[in-house]
């Protein structure tokens, strides 16, 4: 890869090739310790900080949005930033450096930031979540459910009890809590918006643990829709393909896989995390008041049902 990815300065508004939009990634096979960090990433990841441009659709809006420190939730909480929202973004204690990085630019558009370091597996994090993010912003009208957990295995019999826990506790059963802690704060309008994957149509062998929490998010999205609609509080999903954020490096996908990642799109390519911030745009946005228990996929040509 001859550039960084956060180098790339053309905005997603001008008419360009997406094949070429950016080049292939071809990382080292070499895994991110823990949980990794974006500012560790090689190449660099496209968060949007020089490429994002907004044009108002969230103005005065308030989002909480988990996972925001890196990959896709940092993207979001940048593009919200840019598009007129305030927005809390949390994040693991260890990430603590990507969180802060994000921070400062939403802080440079103007707008309201809280950083707030957790781990959605402690139930006791998720019951005052929401409380901090009305106090910080003074209200809340669009929470992202993103942050999840991804570990590749060599098949069934590698996943442990504890690594099964933790994968449905962090991607599932915490948007059940968050959900259910939000909705007091939810007024007509509001969105909720989770993040599934391409997993959940295409499950990998080596992610069969992560992939069936994907399709229950899908499950989890709709029902939820038919729920709130009524009441005026949309629910929708985002499904990303093959997208270049620290989880892949980082254990999620296996080291000798890394450098044809995202190569059997039909981009030919991964896609970077502000590609799928227009999607969490849109949904959060009045233009889409009539899209309700939608999974948009936003995969660069993967085929999905």
């Amino acid at each position: 890869m001859s550039q960084d990815a956060d180098q790339t300065t053309t905005d997603q508004l001008t008419l360009q090739d997406p094949t070429k939009r950016y080049p292939s990634i071809e990382p080292p096979a070499t895994p991110l310790p823990g949980t990794g960090l974006d500012s560790e990433m090689t190449p660099k990841a496209d968060l949007g900080e020089k490429s994002y441009r907004g044009t108002g659709r969230l103005t005065g809006r308030k989002a909480l949005i988990t996972g925001g420190d890196s990959g896709i939730g940092a993207a979001t909480a940048i593009a919200y930033a840019r598009e007129g929202a305030d927005v809390v973004i949390t994040y693991l204690p260890e990430e603590e450096s990507d969180a802060q990085r994000v921070a400062e630019v939403i802080t440079a558009e103007g707008r309201t930031v809280k950083t707030i370091a957790g781990d959605l597996r402690d139930k006791a994090f998720a019951a005052t979540l929401v409380e901090q993010t009305v106090s910080a912003l003074g209200g809340l009208d669009i929470l992202v459910n993103n942050g999840g957990k991804q570990v590749a295995t060599d098949g069934i019999e590698a996943i442990s009890d504890e690594q099964l826990e933790a994968t449905y506790d962090i991607n599932i059963l915490a948007m059940f809590r968050l959900v259910r802690a939000a909705l007091p704060h939810l007024q007509p309008g509001s969105a909720i918006i989770n993040t599934t994957s391409i997993q959940a149509y295409q499950p990998s062998p080596t992610l069969i643990d992560y992939a069936s929490t994907k399709a229950a998010i899908n499950n989890f999205t709709k029902g939820l829709a038919e729920e709130l609609a009524p009441k005026g509080i949309r629910v929708n999903a985002v499904a990303p393909g093959p997208i270049w954020t620290p989880l892949q490096p980082s254990g999620g996908q296996q080291p000798q896989d890394l450098p044809e990642f995202g190569k059997s799109t039909g981009l030919g390519r991964a896609g970077q995390p502000t590609e799928l911030a227009p999607a969490y745009v849109f949904l959060a946005s009045p233009e889409s008041s009539y899209v309700v228990g939608e999974t948009l996929n936003v995969n660069g040509g993967m085929p999905t049902p």
